[in-house]
């Protein structure tokens, strides 16, 4: 899918590249550390964790013409999640002493999907990209996912110190 934003131009893919993983890591860590500080800082390990545990398939990026990287939509569907993990892959990370009570407060964060619904599991648009249309491109581009599912329902849960993301909403 290709979008146009008077004279800037962007294109819309299923998944992610493998040589954005790093980026949309760093992104995710960005938008979500607010959230994600106590189970998963700091900010190094927790990139690396989140670099880890991507599931290309279960997002939807956006990228300028020439290939570059200008934001992501993940999701959570019956078939995984765009951000998933074991305790092994923690471990991996942060050494086997600090697992479990990391585990654990993940755990608290979890969302649960209903049967019908496609949970998005993070949106997130470069800042030097930010209020051109990337970011609605991306929830266009989510609903349209959850409607080639058969998924009647699209949710987004936004941080409440997340005035953008109300905004879009």
């Amino acid at each position: 899918m290709h979008a146009n934003q008077s004279s800037w131009s962007f294109r819309i893919e299923p998944g992610l590249r493998p040589e954005h993983r790093e980026r949309a890591a760093q992104g995710y860590w960005r938008a979500f550390s607010r959230k994600l500080r106590n189970p998963l800082g700091p900010e190094t390990k927790a990139v690396a964790f989140i670099e880890r545990v991507l599931d290309p398939p279960h997002a939807i990026s956006a990228m300028s013409e020439d290939g570059g990287f200008l934001g992501v939509a993940g999701y959570k569907s019956p078939d995984g999640a765009f951000i998933g993990g074991r305790c092994e892959d923690l471990a991996a990370v942060y050494g086997r002493t600090s697992t479990a009570i990391r585990g654990l407060l993940i755990v608290l964060l979890e969302r649960d999907r209903a049967d019908d619904t496609l949970l998005m599991d993070g949106i997130f648009v470069e800042p030097q990209t930010r209020g051109r249309g990337v970011g609605k491109a991306l929830l266009n581009a989510m609903e349209e996912r959850a409607e080639r599912s058969a998924l009647r329902r699209v949710r987004l849960d936004v941080i409440d110190t997340n005035p953008q993301g109300t905004r879009a909403i």
